[in-house]
């Protein structure tokens, strides 16, 4: 591998993650980071960040490529071909790993919630959802996926970026860490808390990162992001809490779910699905 090829994606990147954690933080605030005031201002530099992030892609990839043309938008994975596929398949294939925490909700009856139109409007009315649910996981899979892939992998192989990128996505939540610690949580509990916060989003960001490459769609990790939110992390500590044969059926549906997910992850995400031609 080029190693001036690595330093310059690898700097390329960490610039990134900066910039976007640093957008964040620019707000003169003492509110915490759920108050509406702070949630809005973080809303406009996600905004910003739309445009700051691939302006720094297209610098760094002119610099790479020299006198090469560069299709930014298609390397970004914003384009109309295979769209369709992007936005069903990734939540397809991400139910099926979540089969476990949605076999609890029918247990439950949360899964009501889905087709209430009350809760739709109550959460479509609520700045923390749009938050979770809609900003976070555009923003983030944009800045994190779509902008530091493509210039990942022109020195890494797939498989490398695949490991590399979901590190500047576990390394830039560490800044949550700083915001528990200054709402009074104890530094040890808040270092905890960030680490298992690291272990999981990097988890997350090799899937996110591997979708991304596969399907060549930003919208197929931004979707698959966005289910994962509204799902949580899984509650396995459910399964103890059922009783007789509810505790069986949720059981195996764990297991189902992720022996599901690992057969059906290279098929679900074929690239001639997505028109992708990488």
């Amino acid at each position: 591998m080029d190693e001036t090829c690595i330093r310059t994606a690898n700097f390329s990147c960490f610039i990134l993650a900066s910039v976007y954690v640093g957008s964040l933080y620019v707000w003169k605030s003492n509110e915490d980071r759920n108050h509406p005031k702070t949630v809005i201002r973080r809303f406009i530099s996600a905004f910003c960040m739309l445009f700051v992030a691939p302006m720094i892609v297209w610098v760094t990839l002119n610099y790479m490529n020299h006198k090469e043309s560069v299709d930014l938008l298609t390397l970004l994975g914003l384009r109309w071909s295979g769209l369709l596929s992007a936005i069903s398949l990734p939540v397809i294939l991400t139910c099926v790993l979540f089969l476990g925490p949605i076999t609890s909700s029918f247990f439950d009856g949360s899964w009501k919630d889905l087709f209430s139109a009350d809760c739709w409007k109550n959460n479509l009315n609520d700045i923390l959802w749009i938050r979770n649910q809609i900003v976070a996981p555009i923003s983030e899979e944009f800045t994190f996926r779509a902008c530091m892939l493509p210039q990942l992998l022109k020195c890494y192989s797939n498989s490398q970026a695949v490991l590399v990128s979901p590190l500047f996505f576990g390394v830039g939540h560490f800044h949550h860490m700083v915001e528990r610690w200054r709402q009074g949580m104890p530094l040890v509990q808040s270092l905890f808390l960030s680490c298992f916060q690291f272990a999981y989003t990097t988890l997350f960001g090799m899937y996110a990162a591997f979708l991304f490459i596969r399907t060549g769609h930003v919208a197929a990790p931004c979707v698959a992001h966005a289910f994962c939110n509204v799902m949580g992390f899984p509650d396995f500590g459910d399964i103890g809490r059922q009783k007789g044969w509810k505790r069986t059926v949720l059981a195996s549906a764990f297991v189902i779910g992720l022996v599901g997910w690992y057969f059906l992850l290279w098929p679900l995400t074929e690239p001639i699905l997505y028109d992708n031609n990488p």
